[in-house]
């Protein structure tokens, strides 16, 4: 496990803090008045960088970029210098430990400890140090065990003075600095995974016209700002672009320059052998087909070793059909481990290393883990990289045997995808509580040997990126707790301090918003607009994030705006003028059925906001930072309808209505889409739903216009105990009246003084006048009252779901080495805290007695046979066996055991990933009325709980349920 940081008499400012790495080390930077601090920068002069020009190239490449981000703090740039003699009698020493001769001279002094380097992968020790070298007093040692060590030493002082490493690709400013102070010393002992790294994948049409335009093509002077970004976030592997690319023949020096920047290269799951797919595409003889073609294959194969040997790569063993499809049916574990075996051939013989010398990593991608599940097996010394579902939910982790393998295991996990049930490649859409939850237990079960993730184009998935690579780092400096501040400190990093907190909430709303049902798979009825007030609260969320992101826009200082405009203000705006437009869609659809005339306006609104999406990408592609980013927002996000991108993008189709020629009022309740008079002469006659006692939800009705010119009403409550009132006039009152303009419309609520309802009282009358002069009589209304029982528990009787957030139980039951533990802000649906056991690896419990639960305590007024929804993060069965398990039950019957994760590509899987949730059924028979204790149980670990819905049968249609979403964001308007 990872050592903790090791340091000493730091003292940091306020700036500093915000200029150090999120959620890791802040450190060596110190307050410009700090008792024994070395001044490395001014406005007027730096300390000149001393590196030794022996030192790896990728060392004093990054040297340089040490020099301009000196300037960008200060103004000043430093000079580099290669001799010792030339720094003047302070300085700022750079170099790697037996490579460059000033350090290896300054650890034989013993002015540092080369026992916290030697031998160690990736570390580096930053220093003050006094007389390091003959004729120089004082400077700050930047140390490495290793070319990146030193190079991550670097960048870590880089950061620390104030420059992000997204100041290249979000166009983040450096912090301006009068001065750059440091003291004392910062060690860190390396990285917890050895390989991190990023995937640059369905690239086009963004990341792929975007190069083509700017660079010629994803070429060396492309892919040098990749490298460096890769570099400054502390990650060391790539898998580099391929839908239409060959890394190492569109330009050959691109593996020669990420070599030599410091990158470990590899190829995808479906790329064996250090070649593209493009390669074969071109260059290719016959079938991609071992068992006919075989001597080609091994010929293309042997090339790309040959060709790469010498260049730091992690080689992809195995083989899967071409073009990133399984192998026939016939395929056999047999003939794919002799395929493996003929690879490690041809890695001996064209390096002259022995196989387990070599780097390799064996992808259990898809159907590929399937083999492995039936027996096929490679080498100890190949790491095992087990993959995700492509939609977050990790497949499967190395079993206790399984973490004895010398090679290790990893993990390829995604935020992009192209595929089932729907592609997502847009924007953000994947929390990085999501992340943590499923990464945490990867660092658990040690599939540390690689993480390596799908980014598609980069761009926009700069805050996943980042929080990846830095838990990939270190994950015991991140724990759950630190996730929101972790936001809070990226968002600093890029936007200052004072836009930090605003920025970081904005961020977290629209990913987990995001990840309630993603854009590609957001439609006009996804959200209802009858039921719970579904649609008009997610509405009511984006709006409020449109206004903080439009109010933040308008007042951050200038020099911030082309960041906050591509990290934060786009992809908020645009995802809330996606879900309006889709609402605003589905409103339409309604009232038109209902023959409202302004679902007209909705109509008209539908087309604005569609032109609106368009604009908005025009800015990001055309006038952000002057059209450096020009291609990066042609995603297609608009008229999905199955798992490929559409051809063009289509707004959802409107209705348009003819008003009436004379005013005409109209009447519609909550929770169907019938309205009065009859718009429809075969509807039934709803019933308004009940009111209930004290429940927060307050049942409501809309008046209508039919026609484009006003019309009169009047609203009478019947009894003095009943009231109405409206959003703009708070005021209860037993009547109302007014004047309803062409097309307008009006919601009006109901409220009920219980204190003054008779005993024998059973319905709140309501009536509605203002159709007689059409024939029609007055409208009454007739609301169900339903008295609360002697209780202060959550309640429910046979005609009405309760949802229960996980963490709102009434005890929590431990033992047996099972803790819970509740992931506080863990989303804004489904509950919006989420809980699940510590610690990760643990065996199987037997469910029942005293053994680990949560506890529910519910007053069920009637007694009879309940439904039960139990709602959970979409695990999978990473444990492989017979399922993840979990059990729920009432009071003192059997536990039932429900099986978690579904079978990937299942139509359960599809259902449980387009949702973001897993929902598991059971019914539960309540033999009297009164206090009863839902419970659900330990089993199996790794399962988080989001809420409970009892009683589902009366549950209206919604996509959220009861619970809904609360108003996160209810004040940002104001």
């Amino acid at each position: 496990m990872k050592q903790l940081f090791r340091r000493s008499a730091l003292l940091l400012s306020i700036a500093t803090l915000f200029g150090a790495s999120p959620g890791l080390h802040a450190g060596i930077v110190c307050d410009p008045g700090a008792k024994d601090a070395l001044v490395i920068a001014t406005t007027k002069k730096s300390l000149p960088i001393l590196v030794d020009s022996a030192d790896w190239w990728g060392v004093n490449r990054a040297a340089t970029d040490l020099k301009a981000d000196v300037e960008r703090v200060t103004g000043v740039a430093p000079e580099i210098v290669n001799d010792a003699k030339k720094t003047g009698k302070m300085a700022v020493i750079v170099g790697t430990l037996g490579k460059s001769a000033h350090i290896d001279a300054i650890a034989k002094s013993g002015k540092i400890d080369a026992k916290l380097l030697n031998g160690r992968w990736e570390s580096f020790l930053l220093k003050v140090v006094d007389k390091p070298l003959p004729g120089i007093d004082r400077a700050l040692v930047i140390a490495g065990s290793d070319k990146r060590g030193t190079i991550y030493g670097i960048y870590t002082l880089s950061q620390e003075m104030g420059v992000s490493p997204w100041y290249w690709f979000a166009d983040v400013p450096a912090l301006r600095r009068d001065s750059v102070s440091v003291k004392g010393q910062l060690y860190d002992d390396g990285p917890t995974v050895k390989y991190r790294g990023i995937f640059i994948n369905d690239e086009a049409p963004a990341f792929s016209g975007w190069a083509a335009e700017k660079f010629g093509g994803a070429n060396s002077k492309c892919y040098s700002h990749i490298f460096e970004l890769l570099l400054r976030l502390k990650g060391n592997y790539m898998w580099p672009a391929m839908w239409d690319n060959a890394f190492n023949e569109d330009d050959p020096q691109n593996p020669i320059l990420a070599d030599a920047y410091g990158i470990v290269m590899g190829t995808s799951h479906h790329e064996p052998m250090v070649r593209s797919q493009k390669e074969w595409h071109r260059n290719g003889k016959g079938a991609w087909n071992y068992e006919t073609n075989g001597d080609e294959l091994r010929k293309f194969w042997a090339y790309g070793i040959a060709r790469n040997k010498d260049l730091e790569s992690i080689v992809t063993m195995g083989m899967r059909g071409d073009g990133d499809e399984a192998m026939s049916e016939e395929t056999n574990t047999a003939l794919l481990e002799r395929i493996v075996a003929d690879q490690r051939a041809i890695l001996e013989r064209e390096t002259g290393k022995k196989a387990e010398e070599i780097p390799q990593m064996w992808a259990l991608y898809k159907e590929v883990q399937d083999y492995y599940e039936h027996g096929m097996r490679v080498p100890d010394d190949v790491t095992l990289l087990w993959c995700d579902d492509n939609w977050g939910n990790i497949r499967r982790l190395p079993l206790t045997e399984e973490r004895k393998r010398k090679g290790g295991a990893g993990i390829y996990y995604h935020v992009d995808y192209v595929g089932s049930p729907r592609s997502y490649k847009w924007l953000n859409t994947v929390p990085i509580q999501k992340i943590w939850e499923q990464m945490h237990l990867a660092w658990q079960y040690e599939a540390t040997r690689i993480w390596i993730v799908n980014v598609g184009d980069i761009k926009p998935m700069e805050l996943p990126i980042s929080f990846f690579l830095d838990y990939a780092w270190d994950p015991e400096a991140i724990p759950y707790e630190k996730l929101d501040q972790y936001t809070k400190d990226w968002s600093a990093q890029q936007f200052g301090a004072e836009s930090a907190e605003g920025a970081a909430a904005l961020l977290d709303f629209y990913t987990k918003a995001n990840g309630l049902r993603k854009p590609e798979m957001t439609a006009p009825h996804t959200f209802s607009v009858y039921n719970y007030d579904e649609a008009l609260s997610v509405l009511s969320n984006w709006d409020g994030a449109a206004a903080k992101a439009e109010k933040m826009y308008s007042r951050i200082a200038p020099q911030y705006r082309d960041a906050f405009f591509q990290l934060v203000y786009y992809p908020v705006v645009a995802c809330a003028n996606l879900n309006e437009m889709y609402i605003s869609a589905a409103r339409n659809d309604a009232y038109a059925h209902m023959g409202r005339a302004s679902a007209n306006t909705y109509s008209e609104l539908v087309r604005k906001l569609f032109a609106r999406d368009h604009e908005l990408a025009r800015q990001f592609n055309q006038d952000l930072a002057g059209g450096k980013w020009s291609h990066m927002m042609d995603q297609k996000n608009i008229g999905w309808t199955y798992w490929e991108q559409p051809p063009l993008e289509r707004a959802p189709a409107v209705s348009e209505v003819l008003p009436m020629d004379t005013g005409t009022l109209g009447v519609t309740i909550e929770g169907t889409r019938l309205a009065w008079p009859k718009n429809d002469i075969f509807q039934p006659y709803p019933k308004p739903l009940p009111i209930y006692e004290g429940d927060s939800h307050i049942s409501s009705f809309e008046l209508f216009n039919r026609s484009d010119r006003p019309v009169n009403w009047t609203i009478s409550a019947t009894s003095p105990w009943v009231s109405i009132y409206t959003s703009s006039d708070l005021k209860n009152k037993s009547s109302h009246k007014g004047v309803l303009q062409g097309l307008g419309e009006l919601k009006l609520y109901v409220s009920v003084d219980w204190a003054s309802v008779p005993a024998d009282a059973s319905l709140a009358e309501v009536e509605i006048t203002g159709f007689s002069q059409w024939g029609q009589n007055p409208i009454v209304l007739r609301y169900p009252l339903v008295r609360n029982p002697d209780t202060t528990l959550p309640w429910l009787d046979k005609a009405r779901a309760i949802a229960l957030e996980a963490s709102t139980y009434s005890r929590a039951v431990e033992g047996q080495g099972v803790t819970w533990k509740t992931l506080e802000n863990y989303g804004v649906g489904y509950g919006r805290n989420a809980v699940t056991t510590l610690p990760s690896v643990h065996e199987r419990l037997t469910p029942g007695g005293n053994s680990p639960h949560l506890a529910y305590d519910v007053f069920f007024k009637d007694a009879g046979e309940y439904s039960l929804e139990l709602q959970l993060a979409p695990t999978l069965n990473f444990l492989s066996g017979d399922g993840i398990k979990v059990a729920v039950s009432i009071d003192d019957a059997a536990p039932q055991i429900l099986t978690v994760g579904p079978k990937v590509d299942s139509p359960d899987w599809g259902k449980a990933v387009s949702e973001g949730v897993r929902k598991l059924a059971s019914t539960h028979k309540v033999d009297k009325a009164g206090v009863h204790t839902i419970k659900i149980w330990y089993v199996d670990p790794g399962v988080v709980v989001r809420q409970i819905i009892v009683n589902t049968a009366a549950m209206r249609p919604s996509y959220l349920g009861p619970l809904g979403m609360e108003d996160v964001f209810k004040s940002c308007a104001q």
